[in-house]
């Protein structure tokens, strides 16, 4: 994986880092894992807007992915490593013994003719799936589940991971990429190996116009709104509007929004850094 940072030939192309896609192999999508993705534009289905600052943008196509993984002891191959514009990470596509054709997120070191597997009693490599309980302890994950049977949950984005730190006979301890510390039980699965395209962080958009194409609009200061629009509105010329607090007032940037009563909280030994 590498970046690159475009020479400032025009205004937009000053402050640029791009991703080079050096690891990709295959530009067109498997038509077969492909489905249309409609676009809502913030709107709900009576036609109201309830999610501001959404719209336009480039039209999308969705790719189903394997997040289960639940095909155990048939080994496949990897045939292509691909962009996928729903998702921060590759993609790459699997040929089963069977015939059968699957997207799964893709792993750093991830090559064209490596072979994974899924199941138990399988060797501890990068991009194979397994069970909780048949991972050794240290090793670097993702694609992991919360809760049996249910399908990757955490760890799913660019270049993240998480580590197994203890097991016991019902729950094992992992590390989250956030800092959070919890259990999980030794049922559920995970995969072996760092997400990939780790540079997506480096990334820099340049300009205004690179937003709109991912489909994001200009977004309003509430400072800047009236009164009526939002608390923090109103005020003669720059001024603030005191605590930062959110468009229906419950304060934000700081303010607690987690339950003291979830049912997750027994589960969670040290909380992710603030």
């Amino acid at each position: 994986m590498s970046i690159k940072k475009l020479k400032p030939i025009t205004p937009g192309q000053r402050f640029r880092i791009v991703n080079c896609f050096d690891q990709l192999t295959k530009w067109n999508s498997e038509k077969t894992l492909v489905k249309g993705k409609c676009k809502s534009g913030g709107r709900n289905n009576i036609g109201r807007m309830t999610m501001r600052y959404i719209g336009g943008g480039h039209k999308k196509k969705y790719r189903k992915i394997d997040f289960k993984r639940k095909k155990f002891g048939i080994s496949a191959i990897i045939k292509s490593i691909e962009y996928d514009p729903n998702r921060s990470c590759f993609i790459s596509l699997l040929h089963y013994k069977d015939g059968e054709k699957r997207y799964i997120v893709s792993m750093e070191g991830f090559k064209v003719g490596k072979k994974v597997i899924s199941g138990k009693n399988i060797p501890i490599n990068i991009g194979n799936s397994t069970f909780l309980s048949e991972i050794p302890l240290g090793t670097n994950l993702s694609c992991i589940e919360l809760n049996p049977g249910q399908g990757a949950k955490i760890a799913r984005s660019a270049g993240s991971f998480a580590q197994l730190f203890a097991k016991d006979e019902k729950y094992a301890t992992i590390k989250l990429p956030s800092g959070e510390v919890r259990m999980i039980m030794v049922t559920c699965m995970a995969t072996i190996g760092v997400v990939s395209n780790s540079d997506h962080q480096l990334e820099t958009y340049g300009k205004a116009g690179k937003k709109r194409n991912i489909g994001r609009r200009p977004r309003t200061r509430g400072v800047a709104m009236n009164p009526v629009d939002h608390p923090m509105g109103g005020g003669e010329g720059k001024a603030s509007g005191g605590i930062p607090r959110d468009r229906k007032g419950k304060p934000a940037k700081g303010f607690r929004t987690r339950s003291k009563k979830r049912y997750s909280n027994k589960y969670i030994l040290q909380k992710r850094k603030k």
